[in-house]
């Protein structure tokens, strides 16, 4: 069994309308999403908008989510800083963080030289397990295949992977020579079929916010030997899938959207990311339409 389930959201961080952090709105979202089919949650990541909190605002995101709900809270500790991602992963942890998330650095592009002695430094700052996150679309370098296998055999802690590397044939790759027990998450939507064709064994979603049961299903459909019945209702999350980001509207701002059409906590988004199209709480309640949601 996976160690921190098979349905996990990365959560979007509520904002108040001055665009302070929102705790109590954290707490609540934290709940439903819980209660409406997530295993785990993983907070102050990219869908977090991490790269507008303050290292003091992330500790107290955390701690407020994980003192909200009894299941694994896995804490976006990254940073194109080892020093501040170090720092980061002290904090997470003393917040009380089951599991940590570390990002490719970004901006900087180091070499998989750097990339290995950035990942030992972060997971050497805590007892806790590390989920590493490759997502070169955001971060402009891709974690070579050898250098996660180098790391995933040789540093006890760094258990997980979220993949949003696009290139499931690596994948099945990283899959075949992992160490037994590695985890192996989709860190894109889009591709959580595919991928767990190829051995992943859940996703870290964003269309789970709204749609965490149905991906369930996808996924217990594929797990239990029931191809077709997957196919379908993996097509039949296709229109969440294209919502969830696009250049108009990048994500999260349609998450966010959309948790206002449900009436949840979440707000606007931080600066740089842009005001909400004005059609967009219109395309979520059709998205939810589509889930057979009344809204």
């Amino acid at each position: 069994m996976a160690r921190f389930g098979q349905v996990l959201t990365a959560m979007v961080t509520p904002f108040a309308a001055d665009g302070g952090l929102d705790l109590d709105g954290a707490q609540t979202l934290a709940r439903w999403l819980v209660d409406n089919g997530n295993d785990a949650l993983v907070v102050a990541g990219t869908t977090g908008e991490s790269a507008t909190l303050s290292h003091g605002e992330q500790g107290e995101l955390i701690a407020a989510v994980v003192d909200a709900v009894d299941v694994a809270v896995i804490a976006g500790a990254g940073s194109n800083d080892t020093r501040a991602a170090v720092d980061l992963t002290e904090r997470a942890t003393a917040a009380g963080a089951t599991g940590i998330l570390q990002v490719t650095p970004y901006y900087n592009r180091p070499s998989q030289a750097g990339l290995e002695s950035h990942f030992r430094a972060a997971a050497a700052a805590t007892d806790l397990p590390v989920m590493l996150y490759d997502i070169p679309a955001r971060t402009g370098r891709k974690i070579a295949t050898a250098t996660m296998l180098k790391l995933a055999h040789d540093v006890d802690n760094i258990v997980a992977l979220k993949d949003a590397g696009g290139d499931p044939a690596e994948t099945a790759r990283f899959v075949a020579e992992a160490p037994s027990g590695f985890d192996v998450y989709s860190g894109d939507d889009r591709l959580t079929l595919p991928l767990l064709a190829v051995g992943a064994i859940g996703v870290v979603g964003v269309a789970t916010h709204w749609a965490a049961v149905e991906m369930g299903q996808m996924i217990e459909a594929f797990r239990g030997g029931d191809v077709r019945s997957a196919i379908e209702r993996n097509q039949a999350l296709l229109a969440s899938f294209e919502f969830e980001g696009s250049d108009l509207a990048p994500n999260p701002i349609p998450t966010k959207a959309l948790l206002k059409v449900l009436g949840l906590p979440g707000g606007d988004c931080r600066s740089p990311m842009g005001p909400e199209p004005d059609d967009l709480a219109d395309r979520a309640r059709q998205v939810l339409a589509g889930l057979g949601r009344a809204v």
